[in-house]
């Protein structure tokens, strides 16, 4: 597979942020009780996770290591800050309904874990790339989870009644509990066709998460090598 297009699809399927690799979690609950406040908060997210992924990719070998994570919040923030004054003045709608989840997307850890982990050690083409297929496969996670949210909550879907009027809607989906509840349901899905999550990959390698443990084992291990 073309290593650009190859990016695209981790993003959406493979290395999904919110479905495999659990990140951004907090707006995927908080903001997702209607699909258009998913599709606002994910397209959001997404033009930010791009540019600055170009921008840090282009300024990789310029920035000082001792300041790296600084100088990204920076971007980013500065990035964030122009995206949510256009959101204010030309979608004043989706502006209320996020409200303070815009600029909290500073502190998103899809943002910075990409940065870190993709966009200052790659060109920027691919950072561009692994910034689009990460936003997309955000914006999908969120667009679903608040369509569901929101037809079994409220009957309806992007404003529009789907279930009669005669049935009764499950108010508990546009409760936090519910998020938590789609979340699951989503990650049984994508376990079941084969598409496993970190956590499980970390359990299945008997994995504890523990990094004390893992060190100590690799030091026993080098130390029988020996």
């Amino acid at each position: 597979m073309n290593k650009y297009l190859e990016r695209l699809y981790n993003g959406v399927i493979k290395e999904n942020p919110t479905l495999v690799l659990m990140l951004g979690m907090c707006p995927t609950l908080a903001v997702s009780t209607q699909a258009i406040n998913g599709i606002g908060m994910g397209l959001s997210t997404t033009a930010v996770l791009i540019l600055s992924n170009l921008v840090i990719s282009l300024l990789r070998k310029v920035i000082p290591d001792e300041v790296r994570l600084p100088a990204y919040i920076v971007i980013v923030a500065s990035l964030v800050t122009v995206t949510e004054l256009l959101i204010e003045a030309y979608l004043p709608a989706v502006y209320s309904a996020l409200g303070v989840y815009i600029p909290l997307i500073v502190v998103n850890c899809i943002i910075l874990g990409r940065a870190e982990a993709y966009a200052n050690k790659h060109t920027p083409g691919l950072s561009v790339m692994d910034g689009l297929g990460m936003g997309i496969g955000f914006t999908l996670a969120l667009t679903l989870a608040g369509a569901v949210r929101e037809i079994l909550g409220s009957g309806t879907c992007f404003g529009v009644r789907i279930l009669p009027e005669s049935v009764e809607p499950i108010g508990i989906f546009v409760q936090p509990p519910g998020a938590f509840i789609v979340i699951a349901l989503f990650i049984i899905i994508m376990n079941a066709i084969g598409i496993k999550t970190r956590q499980r990959e970390l359990v299945e390698s008997e994995c504890d998460g523990c990094c004390a443990s893992c060190a100590a084992a690799c030091g026993n291990r080098k130390e029988g090598s020996e």
